[in-house]
């Protein structure tokens, strides 16, 4: 049986908070793939109000640099689409 302090302080034991979370970026990353996976034009996805509203320009041209877009989404596709961010 685990010590008073042990029990308090949750050592030893495993608890859920250890697992890493998805971060932000992960998200937004998870959100492109899957957006392009139903079939969404990589433009269209870059533009969207949701990606728009979490990431600023900066951060979409990471996403689309992101290894997981790269191969969901082709190279030449993310580079057009990272060209167009730019642009705007």
């Amino acid at each position: 049986m685990p010590g008073f302090f042990s029990r308090l302080f949750g050592r030893g034991e495993k608890r859920e908070s250890s697992h890493k979370s998805m971060s932000k970026e992960e998200s937004l990353a998870a959100y492109i793939v899957r957006e392009h996976r139903q079939g969404r034009p990589l433009d269209e996805i870059v533009d969207d109000p949701y990606l728009k509203n979490r990431a600023t320009d900066e951060q979409r041209l990471r996403l689309l640099e992101r290894p997981e877009v790269i191969r969901a989404v082709g190279e030449d596709t993310a580079a057009m689409a990272a060209e167009r961010v730019r642009e705007s």
